[in-house]
């Protein structure tokens, strides 16, 4: 708005918007998604199965976070570990724990599970989901050792060293001894 728009009482200039652009979440964001999901499941009343498979799938995440970068920031593998600890995990427990305890554990709600049931279903999938991606993780530093170890054996030319071989036991001259001839 100009001066003398003001002065003559004109219609303000509107704002121009300020659009948002969503960040990808820092490791803090993921840590603090783990420990809320560790939070729920440290209730009592949450099932011992439920919290066991729960923290199993928050533990291999939080070793999975620092080996994320092997993975390629923008891969399929490290959108799915941040997933699972953002929104996956955390979703699927919610889901449960908005259900009351008796009904949930109780009543089949698909092809004849309870809820409990279906949880500890998808719980699984994703702790298989993230050691699969933790292995995968993990593969590439172990790949570049056995890379590195045959360039050392190319390179120097020496063979790897075998243990001398371990001299036989003596015979034994007991006759109750099952080993005697």
């Amino acid at each position: 708005m100009g001066f003398w728009d003001w002065l003559r009482g004109g219609e303000p200039e509107p704002e121009p918007a300020v659009v948002e652009i969503a960040t990808a979440p820092t490791e803090a964001d993921i840590a603090l998604a783990l420990a809320r999901v560790e939070e729920l499941v440290a209730d009592p009343a949450i099932p011992g199965v439920v919290r066991s498979r729960a923290l199993g799938v928050t533990g291999t995440v939080r070793k999975t976070l620092p080996r994320l970068g092997l993975l390629g920031l923008g891969s399929y593998d490290s959108y799915s570990v941040v997933a699972t600890a953002t929104d996956y995990l955390p979703e699927a427990i919610g889901a449960y724990l908005r259900l009351p305890r008796d009904w949930a554990d109780s009543r089949p709600v698909e092809a004849g599970k309870t809820s409990l049931m279906l949880l500890i279903d998808q719980l699984d999938l994703l702790g298989i989901t993230m050691e699969k991606i933790y292995d995968a993780a993990n593969r590439t530093d172990a790949e570049a050792l056995v890379s590195h170890g045959r360039f050392l054996q190319e390179r120097f030319g020496h063979g790897p060293v075998v243990p001398p071989p371990v001299a036989a036991p003596p015979a034994s001259s007991n006759p109750l001894d099952l080993g005697a001839p």
